[in-house]
């Protein structure tokens, strides 16, 4: 097990794209670390440079005390699983599994014994002669997780290896994957553009844009005070509210609401400069009973079901779109007039430049 240590990185494609530029982060040892973004962003490219995959233009990379910035992939100690497997057609389950401990030269007999304890750690013995194409996709990301395991580095890293996975199986393989992960103990970085993914599993989540992190944090951290309007648009299974408006001498005003007290509205951010701001919500940390000193009154326009909840969707008199989660049964008509309020605390505020106002 190790660190990872990154400062200072990035990489120049030709043509001058700079796909990861100027990043510094450090997953600590033994954690769960996910790296979080729309395409493009530069999370995979990231992953592929700490594997020695890609080489760096320019930083260092170290893993535990060893710099590996120019090491080759096979001298960093690193498995890698990637998205489509890359499971040998024509070989057995154990062969696939041991074929690592065959690229070091390890003997016969021991690069077997090795395989069969590792598939049978992950429920893979009933399957050991069969070949890739006699599995199903789990049964696959099983077997490019044990071939990864075999030869126990120091660090694994999971290019979305649960994007081929249709939705069942995904919650099942998650579930696994964060329980292999704890009782390993092995250093992981995890790259996902499935935000629920990376809620569900990460000890820290790095949230990448354009080859940058834009928070880092926990998944509670960045779920309930996104840094930036980029995160917050990104995170949540459901938007979150995001209306403009400005504050002036300490009150906010949003839309018709005029003079709202900032600290009353729930909001700790006194002292803050005047100026156009976003006031934003989490439709989860909303209620419709229009109580509170900041409430957005509004007709249902459409009702959604979530299963145990209910996404109500309200348009204000003057334009703007609310949403507000409440539990199945408690949902109004559509037509219906409702005060849609934010729970106390739960008001962000974001300045011009889509930074949090924090307190």
């Amino acid at each position: 097990m190790a660190s990872i240590r990154i400062e200072g990185l990035t990489k120049v494609y030709p043509g001058d794209v700079t796909a990861i530029d100027g990043l510094d982060v450090t997953v600590e040892d033994g954690s769960f670390f996910a790296l979080l973004g729309p395409s493009g962003c530069g999370k995979t490219t990231l992953l592929r440079t700490i594997a020695g995959l890609e080489e760096a233009s320019g930083g260092s990379i170290a893993i535990g005390e060893r710099d590996v910035t120019t090491l080759a992939p096979g001298d960093r100690n690193v498995a890698m699983v990637f998205q489509d497997y890359a499971l040998f057609p024509h070989m057995t389950v154990t062969d696939n599994i041991a074929y690592p401990l065959r690229i070091k030269k390890v003997g016969r007999s021991e690069r077997a014994a090795k395989a069969a304890e590792t598939g049978e750690g992950l429920g893979l013995s009933a399957l050991m002669e069969r070949r890739p194409g006699e599995l199903s996709g789990g049964q696959q990301q099983r077997v490019a997780l044990a071939r990864a395991m075999a030869c126990q580095p120091s660090v694994f890293l999971l290019d979305e290896p649960l994007s081929n996975l249709d939705a069942r199986l995904r919650l099942e393989a998650r579930t696994f994957l964060k329980r292999l992960q704890k009782d390993l103990g092995v250093t992981t970085v995890f790259v996902t553009h499935d935000q629920s993914e990376a809620l569900a599993m990460a000890d820290q989540i790095a949230v990448m844009e354009a080859g940058r992190i834009r928070q880092l944090g926990t998944p509670s951290e960045i779920f309930r005070r996104p840094a930036n309007t980029f995160v917050a648009n990104f995170i949540g299974s459901t938007p979150m509210n995001m209306l403009p408006g400005k504050l002036v001498g300490g009150s906010l005003q949003v839309g018709s609401l005029e003079g709202v007290d900032a600290v009353s509205a729930g909001w700790a951010g006194a002292g803050a400069p005047d100026g156009e701001v976003t006031v934003a919500f989490r439709p989860e940390y909303a209620r419709v009973d229009g109580k509170g000193p900041l409430v957005f009154e509004g007709t249902v326009e459409t009702t959604e079901s979530l299963g145990a909840s209910v996404l109500v969707t309200a348009r204000t008199d003057d334009g703007q779109r609310v949403q507000v989660v409440v539990p199945e049964g408690e949902e109004p008509e559509v037509g219906a007039v409702v005060g849609v309020a934010p729970a106390s605390g739960r008001v962000l505020v974001y300045d011009a430049e889509g930074e949090l106002l924090s307190p």
